[in-house]
């Protein structure tokens, strides 16, 4: 089956295409207005002239193409909230630095940290001028504080915080994520700054907030454990705050973490629970029209639930499209409906095309779709219960085929047990769900009896404990796995190429393949030549130092971080991952470094550094030295000072401000990022 004979999937991939120019290259809202309007008029013309001629031409179809792509640059350009003049980012001072009075409401409860609650919120005044826009709010945690509610309107005086960058190479990079979701700036405020504002307004997520608490309420007499209670909220609501993160961690390493992100398999599942449940409808007259209305205002009623999410909203859309044409028995391609869903979707938030579980969920699908049939043909077991487990595990085989290069890409990991934990649970979730769903309306009504929900919470923890002991197999999770864009899209096309062979053995096949394979050396050997060979990196630790030093694809760490602070040092992984860098190895802190020609004096809180013998291209200062820095730099003629992030704050500061004076480069790794040099 050729895909792009459909034309919807041409029109999707062409809407892609200008999403993701109007991104890179931002255009102006009225620009894109004025450009999508004329390829648009050009375009009618050229459909009213067509239907008179009788002969087929290109450049009605490379007409239609271009303005698509018109259509997503207009569309990222509409979405993009800056443009407007009642963005609150208009509305404060470039430095981020003045005290504005801000009128805002809670908008999502996101998942705390060791240290503070997080919401994101809607920003609706800044002093008397209204506005709009999203902000993070991070307030401190208190054992006497409950969380916000959602809707709820504060106003306090506010500092909007920009949101920092990573300071290490190859670290997740949080700001560029926030912005993805138009959220620039932060906020940080204490409890007692919170002056709370009565309001009668109540959005839709607000009633989905208030109809979750709801639930939950009812559920606190029947005593689950916080594990039970955390997990029921991800499967049935959508919901994973409250996941504890050695069990979040559990589900990933075992390969089972989308079953506690809402998406197509739980969907799928109740929409066919839904739609056993009103078949009798059918008997009656528009029986099948009200049914399909009752399937899709339940289904978005689901989404809503569980937050419209990218997974969930994706899912939502897609088997709405799936209903409509079941119930009404319209033939459906399903590739064609993957189009339609992902189309309808990006019109409405263009930046999901940078949503790794949006991403990851259409991958999947699209494996699934392309090579679980041809699987699950290789043989077709008798026993129900033997079919059952065989799908199962080409489903899970299908699925890995599709999302296993972008995983790797972005979580550098691979649980090695992945079908293992799938088959023991994937098989059972429909079962699971539906237990779920009859638990939630019981507890609603108040008929919720003990031994139901005792029973479910015994599933929910034997659940737990599977996952938890496939997570610990650790010799079977290959973490760390050094995977760069060029080798993702370089084994996507290997992965094509080579399953197109198989299911369709041909000449002109093989040579695909054998470009592939090409194509896959290629991307090593390019890696291999593009590696760091000599550089020193001063990595920012708060509270601790931490240098890298590497050299013939080896890092030789030194670090003063306490074996017993448990304090981990990921920003290492991350670099070696990234670089592509096989050997760690440990070192000390040495008081001068030669680097080809370059010295690094290393200055620790001892503060000794006469050394007459050679003047130093860098000093770095570590552990807080006391020492008078206009005599180091009189004495040691240095060409910059570093500061990483185990001294004091009131030290980086009198240091930054006594290079300034003299105009001599001045470089804090908590503010500027690690420290490189490269020899």
């Amino acid at each position: 089956m050729k895909l792009l004979n459909f034309t919807i999937i041409k029109l999707t991939a062409c809407l892609i295409l200008g999403i993701l120019i109007g991104y890179y290259f931002e255009a102006s809202v009225f620009t894109s207005i004025v450009i999508t309007s004329v390829l648009l008029a050009v375009l009618a013309a050229f459909f009213f002239i067509a239907q008179k001629q009788f002969v087929k031409t290109v450049w009605f179809g490379i007409l239609a193409f271009l303005t698509m792509v018109s259509v997503g640059v207009l569309t990222n350009s509409l979405h993009h909230q800056k443009h407007f003049s009642n963005h609150y980012t208009h509305h404060i001072s470039a430095e981020n630095s003045i005290v504005n009075t801000s009128t805002f409401r809670i908008r999502e409860v996101l998942k705390p940290n060791r240290f503070y609650q997080k919401y994101v919120i809607d920003i609706l005044k800044i002093d008397d001028q209204n506005t709009s826009g999203k902000c993070l709010l991070s307030i401190p945690k208190d054992s006497l504080f409950s969380t916000l509610k959602v809707d709820a309107v504060f106003i306090a005086k506010t500092e909007f915080q920009d949101i920092y960058k990573p300071l290490n190479p190859h670290q997740f990079n949080y700001k560029n994520y926030l912005e993805k979701k138009y959220i620039y700036h932060q906020l940080t405020l204490k409890e007692e700054e919170l002056f709370k504002v009565e309001s009668t307004t109540q959005t839709f997520l607000g009633y989905a907030d208030n109809f979750r608490n709801h639930i939950n309420k009812k559920l606190k007499p029947f005593a689950f454990e916080p594990d039970e209670i955390a997990i029921i909220n991800a499967l049935l609501l959508g919901q994973r705050q409250d996941i504890s993160e050695e069990m979040y961690t559990s589900y990933a390493n075992a390969g089972v973490i989308h079953i506690l992100a809402v998406s197509g398999l739980h969907v799928g599942i109740i929409l066919l629970i839904l739609n056993w449940a009103f078949n009798p409808l059918e008997r009656f007259k528009h029986g099948k029209l009200t049914k399909t209305l009752l399937l899709v205002a339940l289904l978005w009623g689901f989404a809503l639930i569980a937050g419209l999410s990218a997974s969930v909203t994706r899912a939502v859309t897609m088997f709405s499209i799936l209903a409509i044409a079941m119930n009404l028995k319209r033939p459906t391609n399903t590739y064609n409906t993957l189009a339609i869903s992902m189309f309808v979707i990006l019109l409405f938030k263009p930046l999901f095309i940078f949503d790794v579980g949006f991403q990851l969920s259409y991958l999947a699908v699209f494996a699934l779709v392309s090579i679980d049939p041809h699987l699950y043909r290789l043989w077709q077991p008798k026993n129900k219960i033997l079919d059952i487990y065989w799908h199962t595990l080409t489903v899970t085989i299908s699925a890995q085929f599709g999302i296993l290069p972008i995983s790797l890409y972005y979580f550098h990991q691979f649980p090695g047990l992945f079908f293992v934990s799938n088959l023991m649970i994937v098989p059972f979730l429909g079962m699971l769900l539906g237990l779920g769903i009859l638990l939630i309306i019981l507890a609603v009504l108040n008929i919720l009896p003990q031994f139901f929900a005792d029973l479910f919470g015994w599933i929910i923890s034997l659940m737990n404990t599977v996952v938890d002991w496939v997570a610990h197999q650790e010799s079977f999770l290959f973490q760390n796995i050094p995977f760069g864009i060029w080798h993702l899209l370089a084994f996507y096309i290997l992965t094509i190429a080579v399953f197109k062979f198989i299911f369709k053995r041909s000449t002109s096949l093989l040579k695909y393949v054998l470009l592939s394979i090409v194509c896959v050396q290629a991307v090593f050997i390019y890696t291999a030549f593009n590696k760091p060979s000599n550089e020193l990196v001063v990595f920012h630790k708060s509270r601790f130092s931490v240098l890298g030093n590497t050299t013939n694809n080896k890092i030789f760490v030194a670090e003063d971080l306490d074996s017993l602070s448990g304090v981990k040092i990921n920003s290492i992984a991350d670099y070696s991952v990234g670089n592509f860098i096989k050997t760690i190895e440990t070192d000390s802190i040495r008081p001068v470094y030669v680097l080809n020609g370059k010295t690094l004096l290393v200055v620790d809180s001892l503060g000794i550094y006469n050394i007459k013998s050679f003047k130093p291209d860098y000093v770095l200062l570590r552990q807080s030295p006391k020492i008078n820095l206009n005599r180091l730099i009189d004495s040691l003629k240095p060409k910059q000072i570093i500061a990483d992030g185990s001294n004091y704050k009131s030290y980086i500061e009198r240091w930054e401000e006594v290079c300034k004076k003299i105009k001599l480069p001045f470089h804090h790794t908590g503010k500027n990022g690690a420290f490189i040099i490269k020899y």
